[in-house]
């Protein structure tokens, strides 16, 4: 494994630098604001960072050339650490700790800040998975709403069969990194990709909807609903119609809304505005004071009624989209 993901996603280098504070921003940027409470000023720790978006998943590529404590704040997604040389004890909040060493990943939910101390020549694969993707997905396998959040074991066995599902996913990931106008310029083969490891991690680590799954059957018309999700996904900004979506998936508009309600608990379209929420959120967050309104930003995705859309947002981030922007 080590040789497979050494200085993984090269052709993405995010930064690679000694210094703390270049270091600690560009951390914070890709995956969420991260310290340093064991160093001082005059550290040298020799930090490299490879990342990559492959749908709204964030892979990155991590390596430390000294020892080092990293405390994160509170995560709002799912994170894994997988790490590819060294050894580091890693724990999120009260919960007991993960010793993370090649065969043996961790897995943190969002909510809780996570405390890494990580071993000199430390290397590891982080990822970032929305906890809104994993909702969706596991909602999808399900066909079903989930009555309480996704929470899995934070230990995963890289050495195992299930583990190595998720080693494979990762392994196309990096070589379709290295290709410059390969799969990961399609927005449907990257979809794929995403899906593949997010129903990887789904099925390898035990979580508390694990036995749902497995007992789950088919649905019907999962291929139709999945089918539209992709388009949706490919194309957020394009002003789908049910009755364009149902055509593109070969079957009828009743039929692909009745499929979506028993799937996903929701509508096409209602999924769509879903994925446009998502949207308008990263964009608010991203933009540099005094680039963007709110009005801007969701005019640009769609949303007309800014009435509609305020309560729409606030509803499903907690916050008003003005608070976004303003953080």
């Amino acid at each position: 494994m080590q040789s497979t993901f050494r200085k993984a996603f090269s052709r993405h280098p995010v930064v690679s630098s000694r210094d703390l504070d270049v270091a600690r921003q560009a951390l914070s940027e890709v995956y969420l604001p991260v310290d340093f409470p064991s160093a001082s000023a005059s550290t040298s720790l020799d930090m490299s960072l490879n990342a990559i978006k492959i749908g709204r998943v964030t892979v990155g590529y991590l390596e430390f050339g000294v020892a080092m404590r990293i405390q994160t704040g509170e995560a709002a997604n799912y994170h894994v650490d997988i790490p590819v040389a060294g050894r580091a004890r890693m724990q999120a909040g009260p919960r007991d700790p993960v010793y993370a060493t090649p065969q043996t990943a961790a897995i943190f939910a969002p909510g809780l800040p996570v405390d890494l101390d990580c071993d000199d020549e430390f290397a590891q694969i982080a990822l970032m998975l929305p906890k809104v993707e994993l909702r969706f997905e596991l909602e999808s396998l399900l066909g079903r709403n989930l009555g309480t959040p996704l929470e899995f074991s934070m230990a995963l066995d890289l050495a195992s069969a299930a583990g190595g599902t998720v080693l494979q996913a990762l392994r196309l990931i990096n070589a379709a990194s290295d290709q410059a106008d390969g799969m990961l310029q399609h927005p449907l083969a990257a979809h794929r990709l995403e899906q593949a490891l997010v129903h990887s991690l789904l099925f390898a680590q035990p979580h508390n909807y694990s036995e749902i799954l497995r007992a789950a059957p088919p649905l019907a018309g999962a291929r139709a609903v999945s089918e539209a999700v992709e388009l949706m996904r490919a194309r957020p900004a394009h002003a789908w119609t049910a009755a364009e979506l149902a055509a593109a998936s070969s079957t009828s508009v009743r039929s692909l809304q009745q499929n979506f309600r028993s799937s996903l608990g929701t509508s096409p379209l209602q999924y769509l505005r879903d994925l446009r929420l998502e949207e308008v959120r990263k964009e608010l967050l991203a933009a540099e004071p005094g680039t963007a309104t709110v009005t801007q930003v969701a005019a640009r995705w769609g949303f007309v009624h800014l009435g509609r859309f305020a309560a729409a947002y606030r509803k499903r981030f907690a916050e008003r989209p003005s608070d976004t922007l303003r953080r």
